[in-house]
C-alpha cells in the first residue's frame, strides 16, 4: 500500500474515529486503525467489537492495499504535522512509513489478517431519518440511560419508528425521558422498535454534531445496527432483551401543576443542592399558594432554602427528589418555561417544557422522575 493524502482530510477522519478505538484493551489489534486504499479513496476503520466506525476520504493511491496502524499514536502524530501532503507507505513486517515535508516516521503496525471483520450495510430495509431530529432526540434522552451494567436492557435508549412518528425513550429505573415527533413519513409499515446502546448514542451524537448531512440512513440485521451519514458508517452490536413497558409508568392524573422559568428553578436547585446530603442529593419541593420553596439540609454541610414566585393555586404539596435528576432535565430541556405536574408525595412527578418541546411545537417531550422519601 502506498498513498498520498492531505493532512487536514486525514486528521478530520482520525478525529471522528477516536471515540470508538479501545484505549485499554487486552486485544492489541483493537488499538489499531485499519487503512484500506483503493481507487481514489482511503477507507479507515476502527472497532472495539461492540461498536465500529468506517469512514473514508479522498487520497492519491499509488499502490492499492491495506495495513493497520496504532490509532492513538497516529492521531497524536498527524495532529502535530503541518498542513500539506502526507505520504503513507506499507513496508516489510507490517511497519508503516509516514512522511510529511521534512518529517519522516516509521510506526510498527500489525498484520491486516488479525483485524476483525466489520459487517457491511444491509442492501435492503434502510430507513432515512432526519439528522436534526435524531440529534435533538439523543440530546433529550441520553442522560437518562442507566450506567449499571447489571441492568442490561436499560443500557440503551429505545427508538420506536412508526409510519408517521419517531419516539425515543430512556430510563434507569428512577427516571424516564420520552420524546416524540409526529408528522414524519419514513416509508415503513407497522412499528420498528430498536434498542440503541449508550456508547452508540454518544458516538452518533458526536458524528451528527460534526456532520452537515441532512439524513441518516438507518438499517439493522440480526446482530447489528447501522447508521450511515455520507461517507461514515457507524455499526453497533444490538442490545437484546425486553425494554420495560414505559407507557405503563407515564403518569396519569397529576392534577397539581405549576409553570416556572427553567433558569429560575435550575438556579435555585443548584444553590440549594450544595447543602444536600452528598450521597442522595435529596432536596425538598414545597408547593404553596403562589410559591415554590426549595430546601435541603445535611448534618455535614448545613441547610439552605430558596423560593420562586409562581401562580400555583392547588392544595399544598411537599415532595422530595434527587436534585441531579432534575438538573439533568433542565439542562437538556434548555427552554423558557417548564411545567411541573404532581399528584402526591409518593407518585412520580412529570416535567415538560410548557411549549411542548423546547424546540417548537413539533416535539412532545416529557420527563418522569420518581420521588424520594425525605
Amino acid at each position: 500500500m502506498e498513498i498520498t493524502i492531505s493532512q487536514s482530510d486525514l486528521l478530520k477522519e482520525l478525529t471522528a474515529t477516536q471515540g470508538v478505538v479501545e484505549r485499554k484493551t487486552t486485544i492489541p489489534i483493537l488499538s489499531n486503525f485499519l487503512f484500506e486504499a483503493a481507487g481514489d479513496r482511503l477507507s479507515i476503520t476502527a472497532t472495539d467489537l461492540d461498536l465500529s466506525l468506517r469512514t473514508s476520504c479522498p487520497a492519491k493511491v499509488k499502490k492499492e492495499g491495506s495495513c493497520t496502524i496504532p490509532a492513538r499514536k497516529l492521531y497524536d502524530y498527524v495532529r502535530l504535522l503541518p498542513s500539506g501532503e502526507v505520504s503513507i507507505k506499507l513496508l516489510e513486517n507490517h511497519w508503516v512509513q509516514i512522511r510529511s515535508g521534512r518529517s519522516n516516521t516509521r510506526m510498527v503496525g500489525m498484520a491486516r489478517a488479525n483485524f476483525p471483520a466489520v459487517p457491511n450495510f444491509p442492501t435492503v430495509g434502510a430507513v432515512k431519518l432526519p439528522a436534526g431530529v435524531l440529534r435533538t432526540m439523543i440530546a433529550k434522552t441520553i442522560f437518562a440511560i442507566s450506567s449499571e451494567e447489571s441492568r442490561y436492557t436499560l443500557n440503551g435508549a429505545l427508538m420506536v419508528l412508526k409510519p408517521e412518528s419517531i419516539t425515543m425513550v430512556a430510563t434507569d429505573g428512577h427516571r424516564l425521558a420520552h420524546i416524540e415527533k409526529n408528522g414524519s413519513d419514513f416509508g415503513i409499515t407497522g412499528e420498528v422498535k430498536t434498542l440503541v446502546p449508550k456508547k452508540a448514542m454518544h458516538e452518533l451524537a458526536a458524528l451528527l454534531n460534526c456532520s452537515d448531512a441532512e439524513e441518516v440512513e438507518f438499517a439493522r440485521d440480526e446482530n447489528a445496527l447501522f447508521f450511515r451519514m455520507g461517507s461514515r458508517l457507524l455499526t453497533s452490536r444490538q442490545l437484546t432483551g425486553q425494554f420495560p413497558n414505559y407507557e405503563a409508568v407515564l403518569p396519569r392524573g397529576n392534577d397539581k401543576a405549576v409553570v416556572v422559568s427553567c433558569d429560575d428553578i435550575s438556579g435555585a436547585i443548584q444553590r440549594v443542592a450544595q447543602f444536600a446530603d452528598e450521597r442522595s442529593g435529596a432536596i425538598r419541593l414545597r408547593l404553596e399558594k403562589d410559591e415554590i420553596r426549595i430546601s435541603s439540609s445535611s448534618t455535614e454541610a448545613g441547610e439552605s432554602e430558596d423560593s420562586i414566585e409562581t401562580a400555583y393555586k392547588a392544595d399544598p404539596l411537599v415532595i422530595g427528589f434527587n436534585s441531579q435528576y432534575l438538573l439533568d432535565f433542565f439542562k437538556a430541556a434548555n427552554t423558557g418555561e417548564i411545567r411541573l405536574e404532581f399528584k402526591d408525595p409518593q407518585s412520580a412527578g412529570q416535567l415538560r417544557p410548557e411549549d411542548g418541546s423546547g424546540d417548537g411545537e413539533q416535539y412532545k417531550y416529557r420527563y418522569v422522575v420518581m420521588p424520594m422519601r425525605i
